[in-house]
This record gives C-alpha cells, structure tokens and sequence, in this order.
C-alpha cells in the first residue's frame, strides 16, 4: 500500500502524552462498537463465564457520561504508525465526502483518536483490550495502536492493508449512525431477545465490513495506491476476526447463536461484495435473505 506522501487527516487526535482516562476495569455498558472488541469479550464469556453482550455493552444505550476531554497533544506526529492511521482516515474522508456529494449532501466526518492503554468516551471507558471501537455519542474512532500489533502476531492478520481494513470497518460504524441504522438497533435492543440482538449485531458488524470493501474499491478508483496482496490482506484479517475462528481459538468449540459479528466466511463475503458493489445499496444486510 503506497501510502507514504498522502494525506494527512487533521481529525486525529493524540491522547496518548495525556496517559488516557485510568481505570482498568472492563467496559460494562456504553455503546462503542469494536471490530477487535469480539476477542476479550469471548475470552472473558469462557473464562468469567459472563454473556459477551454483556462485556461489549454492544448498542447499550447506557451513554456513560460526556467525554473527558484530555489535551490533544501531537507529541508522536512523527511516528510511522500514527501517520498511517492519519492517511487512511484522510482517504476515508475524501472517498465519502465525494460520494454524499453525489447525491447533495453532506459528510460530517468522525474524529478518530489515539490513547494508550484506557481511554473515557462518551460511551463509556475505553480500553485497548477492547481493539478498536466506534462511539455513537461522540462519533469518534478511538484506537490503541498496539492493536495493530495483536492483529499481526496473535491474530495472524498482517500487512498495512489489513490495518487500513480495521480502520475503515470503523468508519463504517459511523456511516451506520448518520444513516440512523444505530439507533434503530438501539431501540431493538429494548424489545428483543438476547439471541434476536445477537443475530441483529452480527448483520451491523457485515454491513460495516462491506461498507469498508465498498471503500477500498472507490479508494483504489481514486488513488491507484494498493499494491500486489494487499486485498488479501483485508481477507485474511477480515477471516481471522470471524466468530468462529475465535471462539476455536480461545476454547475449541464454535457456538453460532452467540456470534455477534459473523463467520470468517460471512466477514469475508460481505467485505468482497463492497469490494465488487456499485452501490451502497449492495450492503443491506439487513434485507438479505441470507448473510
């Protein structure tokens, strides 16, 4: 991914001089919606034995208080990885505003913010187990970098593409929240069974995976900057974070009304669909007859 020498987005904040917002302690409730949140929330449900709903706090609605707004420092401007996440954000930018100009309008842009470690949002408290995370309440991306290094060793998913995947999946979650698709799950959340919001979740978390592929194919139109396996790349990440891949993984055995993001298989259909759409329409899954 020639990504070097693009631009840089200026809604990226630093929290990480600031040492985030301290507290250690699982984020019960909030409404953050995490593509790696999945990992400690399965780990926690077969260790703890607590619902993996219950530690996301998936569309809770709880809130969680107003953002405790640290300094937005820029002490690591020149970190490699730090501007990378700054360049993909700026592409994300640039493809969406000109596709809702398209049809006149207009797009608000996330901010997306960096912290180390525990972070407060709107949602709730952040932390880096958690992996990257969307936040309805203050549309905000907020990402550990670290993460990229879980993806890389622990999850098997290498390759600057398959980062730039994690961070477009969550701007997708923000694409979801303009178009009022959070809040309706929010309302659903109120009135229908845990296994009903699992299955609802799951078709969120596939819609926001082809909004990301819908995004990689309007990005590379634009800039012509992917290179040789870098799509294999968003697969394999996108593969490596399904359900079923991390339920075997962290105790060997694959429940499917638990899942609340979708099979490897699913994440990896739903991403080349966007890939391969003309339109955002080709993403509802929410009228799919099957995902």
């Amino acid at each position: 991914m020639k990504w070097e020498g693009q631009r840089e987005s200026e809604n990226v904040e630093d929290a990480r001089s600031g040492g985030g917002g301290g507290g250690r302690g699982l984020p019960i409730g909030g409404r953050g919606i995490g593509l790696g949140g999945i990992v400690i929330a399965l780990l926690a449900s077969w260790v703890l034995g607590v619902n993996p709903l219950t530690v996301l706090g998936l569309l809770s609605g709880d809130g969680g208080g107003a953002a405790v707004q640290a300094p937005a420092g820029d002490s690591h401007a020149q970190d490699p990885g730090y501007r990378f996440v700054k360049t993909v954000l700026a592409d994300t930018e640039d493809v969406w505003t000109a596709y809702f100009q398209r049809s006149g309008q207009a797009y608000p842009m996330p901010k997306l913010r960096v912290f180390r470690g525990s972070e407060p949002t709107a949602c709730g408290q952040g932390e880096a187990a958690m992996g990257p995370f969307y936040c309805p309440a203050d549309r905000k991306v907020y990402i550990d970098l670290s993460f990229y290094d879980t993806l890389r060793q622990r999850l098997g998913a290498p390759g600057d593409f398959a980062q730039a995947y994690v961070i477009a999946h969550e701007v997708g979650h923000h694409l979801q929240n303009l178009m009022g698709t959070t809040a309706k799950l929010d309302e659903a959340r109120r009135r229908v069974s845990e296994r009903e919001m699992n299955a609802l979740s799951v078709r969120l978390e596939l819609q926001a995976d082809c909004f990301a592929g819908f995004w990689a194919q309007l990005s590379q139109r634009s800039k012509g900057w992917l290179e040789q396996g870098d799509i294999e790349e968003a697969l394999n990440a996108a593969a490596q974070i399904g359900d079923d891949t991390l339920q075997r993984r962290a105790r060997g055995t694959v429940v499917p009304e638990s899942f609340t993001h979708g099979s490897s298989a699913q994440r990896v259909r739903w991403f080349k669909r966007g890939l391969a759409a003309g339109d955002l329409k080709a993403c509802d899954t929410f009228g799919a007859a099957s995902l």
